[in-house]
């Protein structure tokens, strides 16, 4: 069916609520007749869950490092950093709520886990003159969770923060997203000492034991749920870094992926779209950082510090790569995540891939 031309019936969103609607009536205020929708609505698939039945966590409680006895030095969190504030978000929580709306160095967030794709993204609540306010649709395009805002609800990707399907398709709004990293909790403590990280005290009762969450589906390649078009270039559930960067060929902007094995053989990796010149950093551990740079790095061994081909070394932070002979001088740092595969090829198959 995703093979043939996208001519849907009028009715056709309307018929799609009234099935949802079985599952939660609340699905139903999702297609109303007549919904705008930037997608094909055909391609939506329901997620098997109601309504935040995957229940998201708001304002979570969180503890300093020194306090959580709970994490070994080898699990996985997704760290962030804003303003100067860190926050850790472990992935064995993370996993079973797949969102989390917080407030870090003074932004309202909203982290968003997509577990079936493997990616997390942080993105500032707030749009134009508006806070946001979102929960878990229970809904899937292309494999990638569906969120909804409750002020109109309105459906939005999750992987490019804006409406998809409902009122606010067109009105321009795009939420803006912010870096993170997934690391182990030994690397990010000690980069950030002073870091808060969830508390087990979540206020709903999960098995939170490392890798418990998911853990026959991220033990295969299989998938879940079907996608489009995958491509065989790399396994379905290969991680990469992911990231849309302006320039390139087309206007607006790029979609690149590189291997995380790769990255891990390559620490400090130099790459061109258009105009634009960009470096990826990766740490021992494996956390990815992308700045945009107006000058050249060769590959060398990454610590807290790389040099240029001009030997001067700049210090690599959360925020920029900043020149330690005159700090003043920085170069920004780039949204990056991380990705399986077969997710982002789904939605993005003009995408340059490094591997």
């Amino acid at each position: 069916m995703w093979a043939l031309p996208y001519a849907p019936h009028p009715d056709y969103a309307a018929f799609k609520g009234l099935i949802y609607g079985q599952i939660d009536p609340r699905m139903r205020e999702f297609f109303p007749a007549g919904v705008r929708s930037s997608i094909r609505l055909d391609e939506i698939d329901w997620g098997g869950v109601v309504v935040n039945g995957i229940p998201p966590l708001r304002y979570p409680r969180v503890v300093p490092a020194a306090a959580a006895g709970y994490l070994h030095d080898t699990h996985v969190v997704f760290g962030i950093d804003v303003n100067g504030e860190a926050r850790a978000y472990p992935k064995r929580i993370l996993a079973w709520h797949e969102m989390a709306v917080d407030r870090v160095g003074g932004l309202d967030l909203t982290i968003v886990y997509c577990t079936l794709c493997g990616t997390v993204i942080p993105f500032e609540s707030r749009a134009g003159d508006r806070t946001f306010r979102f929960g878990t649709s229970g809904l899937l395009y292309q494999s990638n969770k569906l969120m909804f805002d409750e002020y109109t609800n309105s459906l939005w990707s999750t992987f490019e923060g804006e409406p998809v399907v409902g009122r606010l398709v067109g009105s321009g709004v795009k939420l803006r997203t912010r870096a993170v990293v997934t690391t182990t909790w030994k690397e990010w403590r000690s980069d950030h000492p002073n870091t808060t990280v969830l508390s087990l005290d979540t206020g709903y009762q999960r098995d939170y034991a490392e890798g418990a969450a998911y853990r026959d589906y991220f033990a295969t390649d299989r998938l879940m749920f079907q996608v489009s078009r995958t491509d065989a270039r790399l396994r379905n559930k290969t991680e990469v870094l992911v990231m849309q960067v302006s320039g390139g060929q087309t206007p607006g902007r790029t979609p690149v992926a590189i291997d995380a094995a790769f990255l891990r053989k390559h620490r400090v990796y130099s790459f061109e779209v258009g105009e634009e010149r960009f470096v990826v950093v990766t740490s021992e551990r494996g956390a990815n950082r992308v700045y945009r740079v107006s000058l050249r790095f060769p590959e060398q061994r990454a610590g807290s510090s790389i040099v240029d081909t001009d030997g001067r070394r700049w210090r690599v932070t959360e925020s920029d790569l900043v020149l330690e002979s005159a700090p003043e001088t920085r170069l920004a740092r780039v949204s990056a995540q991380r990705a399986f595969w077969f997710g982002w090829y789904a939605q993005f198959p003009d995408t340059i891939l490094i591997k």
